[in-house]
């Protein structure tokens, strides 16, 4: 069953750009772990955690945007090239700053919304390239094996951040991150994709942006799911951000324990990237969207509820599963209806929907968690989300068929 899951990476250049993400999305993540970790027991205030989260995400309301079109004009894989080597640059300075003893919590927000720049401009070129690697046929495949990609990272990637943490320090975790960076600019000079005509047209970034925001919201299968990546971002993918604060503080279970939780999550994601797209094969797109969502406001409840670290894992690895099949699911009903000329900003879009929703939730969850704690404020978001599902399914069910339908050319605008 999971050979169609597979099935896209027969195409040499698009296996090529899955491993060089990978390598990334590993160090990415032993950064992620090692900021947490540092930021958790240095200031041993939750809110710092949100507002790395921040820093981290909102350059998106620029980076996305304007990464979005100048991968509509130029070669997206030069760009991503590019925004990798900035990474890289930025990473190098944060390890040096950690193994000099001059890292202070004020820097490594200072280096985190320079490489969300970054990161955000290069994901928008990454995301609107994966249809030009593989059949069309292949794309829901190809971006649940981009997740499972990241996902992976984020099982590998916190458990090297353990061995670093154990034996050498947190600098050591960024300049491993550093050297992913390089490893991908070296990779994408070999990868390849159809040609596109050249735009013969003046570059004009905030009119570009218009057309791709009216065309997106015309478009009811691109203007859904950019609206539902918000919504879960906004209530339920703060849990990520509290990792270290639910390991730590709620379950004193220490760095080992932020490992497990990170660790877990990842596991269920590449359980559930390899898996749901052959379920959808046999049933449908929207039959696994909204299993998954329904799935991540239970599984989200459950390990709120979690009294230990050993329920908490397994709590995460459902999550895990469930969380990827709903961005996956979104991201590929954006990617189907989105018109070829826009592809790019549209989806640039969607991820300026998750970067800006996301910090947004994280700072507020992280707030209310210093008061409340991390426990109640879980539980809170899982019950919010059921009751938003309840509501969309009741009162404008009209959305799942659009969001599950798929058209017969990707140019087609389904527009009211």
């Amino acid at each position: 069953m999971a050979s169609a899951s597979f099935a896209p990476i027969r195409h040499r250049s698009f296996a090529l750009s899955l491993v060089s993400s990978f390598v990334s999305s590993t160090g990415t993540w032993m950064q992620t772990v090692a900021l947490g970790v540092y930021l958790t027991e240095t200031t041993h205030n939750p809110v710092w955690l949100g507002l790395l989260t921040v820093a981290a995400w909102t350059p998106a309301l620029i980076g996305s945007p304007l990464g979005g079109v100048i991968a509509d004009r130029w070669s997206r894989q030069r760009w991503i090239q590019a925004n990798n080597l900035v990474m890289a640059l930025t990473a190098s300075t944060l390890a040096t700053a950690a193994l000099t003893h001059h890292l202070s919590p004020r820097l490594a927000l200072y280096l985190a919304l320079i490489e969300g720049l970054c990161s955000s401009a290069s994901w928008s070129a990454w995301n609107s390239l994966l249809p030009d690697l593989v059949d069309r046929d292949e794309v829901l495949a190809a971006v649940s094996l981009s997740s499972a990609q990241f996902n992976l990272g984020r099982i590998i990637g916190p458990m090297l951040a353990g061995v670093a943490l154990a034996f050498g320090s947190p600098g050591l975790c960024f300049a491993l991150n550093a050297a992913s960076f390089i490893f991908v600019v070296f990779i994408f000079a070999f990868v390849r994709s159809p040609s596109r005509p050249k735009p013969t047209t003046k570059i004009r970034v905030w009119a570009e942006i218009v057309v791709g925001a009216k065309q997106a919201w015309a478009v009811r299968g691109c203007r859904y799911p950019i609206i539902g990546v918000g919504t879960v971002a906004l209530i339920a993918s703060p849990f990520i951000a509290l990792v270290p604060a639910m390991a730590i503080q709620t379950l004193h279970a220490g760095r080992v324990g932020v490992s497990w939780l990170v660790t877990a999550q990842g596991v269920g994601a590449v359980i559930g990237a390899v898996l749901l797209p052959a379920i959808a094969k046999r049933t449908s797109r929207l039959a696994v969207l909204r299993g998954s969502v329904a799935t991540v406001a239970v599984s989200l409840a459950l390990y709120g509820f979690a009294p230990n670290l050993a329920l908490a894992v397994a709590a995460l690895v459902v999550l895990g599963g469930a969380y990827v099949g709903t961005l996956t699911g979104l991201n590929t009903a954006v990617q189907l209806h989105a018109p070829l000329g826009e592809r790019s900003r549209i989806l640039s879009l969607y991820t300026l929907s998750l970067s800006f929703f996301y910090p947004l939730g994280a700072l507020a969850q992280s707030t209310l968690a210093r008061a409340w704690g991390v426990r109640p404020v879980t539980v809170v978001a899982a019950v919010v989300l059921a009751l938003a599902i309840l509501l969309l399914s009741v009162l404008r069910p009209v959305v799942w068929g659009e969001i599950g339908s798929t058209p017969t050319h990707p140019s087609v605008l389904l527009a009211e």
